[in-house]
């Protein structure tokens, strides 16, 4: 921990005293941490889905070296090797002087995001309204009145039912247009809304996006916008209607990360939980060359609805990784290799923990909750009410982290997610714990958080980077 040169001796020597990652700063390492902040804004706005996320990622790391692990035979010492599964989630590593029983150094983080899907039917027409709208489901936890009258974008993929990928992005382009879900008016929402709960004063099934008012030109067609739409989607991307059915198409804000404040120190933009935590981690590998344990970073799918499916933490796609590593490394492994590899690795569930909320600070519970400026958060439990659903990271392993973290001069700070009863939730270091890894949840403090437009410190970014390289390069 950085300890403030204004304490006392005793304070200095027994204290846990926190110092802001903005005091006693040059001017030189200010522009360090302004110009990472701008690498990671080009990072944040060029992927608004997951799959645009693994995109960035793979262009990002082959332009440092690192190739896919089916260009290689064999693996080495130095090796650079990344895997993608499904185009949702994607692992990388550089590979260490020791040998793979020894275990790996991970930090894992999620590039899913809270937003709206598409339903399977999704496109309609309201006579009344004379409107052509997409009907949606919203993804993981969202405060549903935060995603009307705001600006939203489209981008997914429509898959042909002969197999042929259609991608679409449209509404982030400053020349596309945009879509919107309609709020009522104040003027007429006083009994419609004005006596709904929070949770409901917009329900899920009036989040509707309209997309279109100009009929088709055909005298023998009833729903004549809808049949509109449908010829310009056929125009342009050669899809039908019903290709919505294999299609994967997000409802996602039409902003670009931006900065905020007088003094430009913070962020706001879409998802930074948690695409922050995976492009620190990213930065931190590629800064390794030569490590003594292979390093490796890894970044999930589905985290925001429990972690499920076969891109999510919950599956095998780790240890099909680690199997990959092994066939490639090691002549003939066994069952007994792959299993010290998994016991003897160590990992960083690279997740953000709340910021305090100048305005709702009764939620929180002050002296165990992070704040802006004062670095990387550790959180050693998340889950809910007595831990339930949580990794709870041993006392050992909190003290290497600390360990690792003031040696390199990382500032750190610790976190819970709010006063014990008031809420709760989960990340991907529970799953890691089931495969026998030691592994804590550390990452970057949000403001807003699942909240279409988030905001982070960029002092508290550029210090998750140097904790997630601290750490990948730790013997």
């Amino acid at each position: 921990m950085i300890m403030s040169e204004e304490k006392s001796d005793l304070e200095e020597k027994l204290g846990f005293t926190l110092q802001n990652v903005w005091e006693d700063i040059d001017e030189e390492k200010r522009e360090e941490i302004f110009e990472f902040a701008e690498d990671y804004k080009d990072f944040l706005s060029s992927s608004k889905t997951e799959r645009q996320a693994v995109e960035q990622s793979e262009k990002i790391l082959r332009e440092n070296g690192f190739k896919a692990i089916s260009e290689y035979e064999n693996l080495e010492q130095g090796d650079k090797v990344y895997f993608i599964n499904r185009n949702k989630s994607i692992a990388a590593a550089v590979m260490g002087k020791e040998d793979l029983t020894h275990g790996c150094n991970i930090v894992t983080s999620h590039i899913d995001a809270p937003r709206l899907d598409l339903k399977a039917r999704p496109l309609y027409e309201d006579g009344e309204a004379s409107v052509a709208l997409l009907k949606t489901h919203y993804y993981g936890g969202i405060k549903k009145y935060q995603w009307v009258s705001t600006p939203l974008a489209i981008h997914g993929r429509v898959v042909k039912e002969d197999g042929t990928p259609v991608d679409i992005s449209l509404g982030d382009d400053p020349d596309d247009p945009i879509f919107v879900i309609s709020d009522l008016l104040p003027h007429l929402s006083k009994k419609k809304q004005g006596e709904r709960k929070m949770k409901e004063v917009i329900k899920g099934e009036e989040l509707n996006l309209i997309v279109a008012g100009i009929p088709i030109d055909e005298e023998d067609i009833d729903e004549k916008v809808k049949m509109k739409v449908l010829e310009m989607l056929n125009d342009k991307y050669d899809i039908t209607e019903e290709d919505f059915t294999s299609a994967e198409l997000e409802i996602v804000p039409a902003h670009d990360v931006r900065d905020v404040g007088f003094d430009r120190s913070m962020l706001g933009g879409y998802a930074h939980d948690d695409r922050v935590c995976a492009y620190t981690s990213l930065r931190g590998l590629l800064e390794l060359n030569d490590p003594k344990k292979t390093a490796m970073v890894i970044f999930f799918d589905k985290e925001e609805i429990g972690s499920e499916g076969n891109t999510g933490a919950n599956s095998e796609f780790l240890e099909t990784f680690y199997s990959k590593l092994l066939k490639l490394s090691k002549e003939n492994y066994t069952l007994h290799d792959h299993r010290e590899m998994l016991d003897n690795s160590k990992a960083i569930s690279g997740d953000v923990s709340p910021a305090v909320n100048p305005s709702f600070k009764s939620v929180h519970e002050i002296q165990n909750a992070a704040s802006f400026g004062k670095g990387i958060a550790i959180n050693k439990f998340t889950g809910a009410g007595g831990k339930y659903s949580a990794n709870d990271a041993h006392a050992e392993y909190v003290a290497f982290i600390r360990r690792t973290f003031n040696e390199n001069d990382v500032y750190w700070q610790t976190a819970e997610l709010g006063k014990v009863d008031e809420g709760g939730g989960g990340t991907v270091a529970k799953f890691l714990a089931e495969l026998n890894i030691d592994v804590i949840d550390a990452g970057t403090p949000v403001l807003g958080m699942h909240a279409p437009f988030e905001l982070i410190s960029k002092g508290d970014l550029y210090h998750t980077f140097m904790g997630y390289q601290a750490f990948l390069k730790t013997e």
